[in-house]
């Protein structure tokens, strides 16, 4: 176990105290892991550009990988996309908060760092108690790329997170065990119709239910 600081919260009754401390953490620019309804997530301030690129070199992740991020309530997206088509409004209603990650053109106010250069952006709402806790502590949008070195087995534990990358990190939030069953499912939100980027938690079919029978690219 790595001498990085650990905070532990408990997912079924969240201490505020508890989430402002890890929230005032991330206010100064600093990375935190924590739980999601996935895997453990790495953290920072979404409009931190130091951050991002911290959070960048403790990944080695190539800056041609976006970053996808996470939001505290739904409405923060008007500020953070172009627009919102009706498509993108469905699946919101049927799976957020939860593990579906859409793809919308980004806002010209978003790091260029998260989108890379591609002007589009990731964005979930997490169901779980304290990554949502958190995005709305912060009141800003956070990170939520995978709390591993790039290419690496994603952690499920807080001690996997600390084994792994815990010295590289300003903190880690202990939430226990996620369910790490599947990373969260990619819809782009942006093409008609919507093309299927990554099948995680959510199947294809409940997405095309949900899109009332049309197809995905």
């Amino acid at each position: 176990m790595s001498s990085t600081p650990v905070i532990t919260i408990d997912p079924g009754n969240p201490d505020p105290s508890l989430i402002q401390e890890a929230a005032g953490l991330l206010r100064q620019g600093r990375i935190l892991a924590y739980p999601t309804e996935t895997f453990y997530g790495l953290g920072a301030d979404a409009g931190n550009e130091a951050a991002i690129e911290k959070l960048f070199g403790i990944k080695g992740r190539s800056f041609s990988n976006p970053i996808p991020i996470l939001m505290g309530a739904e409405d923060e997206l008007d500020s953070l996309v172009e627009e919102v088509p009706e498509t993108a409004r469905r699946l919101m209603g049927a799976f957020w908060p939860g593990p579906l990650t859409l793809v919308f053109r980004a806002a010209p106010s978003l790091s260029p760092r998260l989108t890379a250069h591609t002007g589009l952006i990731g964005i979930r709402i997490s169901s779980h108690p304290i990554a949502r806790s958190l995005a709305q502590a912060l009141g800003a949008p956070l990170t939520t790329t995978s709390a591993n070195l790039s290419g690496g087995k994603e952690c499920v534990t807080a001690q996997e997170v600390a084994r792994t990358i815990g010295s590289l990190l300003d903190g880690i939030v202990d939430g226990g065990r996620t369910p790490g069953l599947a990373g969260s499912t990619v819809v782009n939100v942006t093409e008609d119709p919507p093309q299927l980027l990554r099948v995680g938690m959510i199947p294809e079919g409940e997405i095309t239910k949900v899109l009332r029978g049309r197809a995905l690219k």
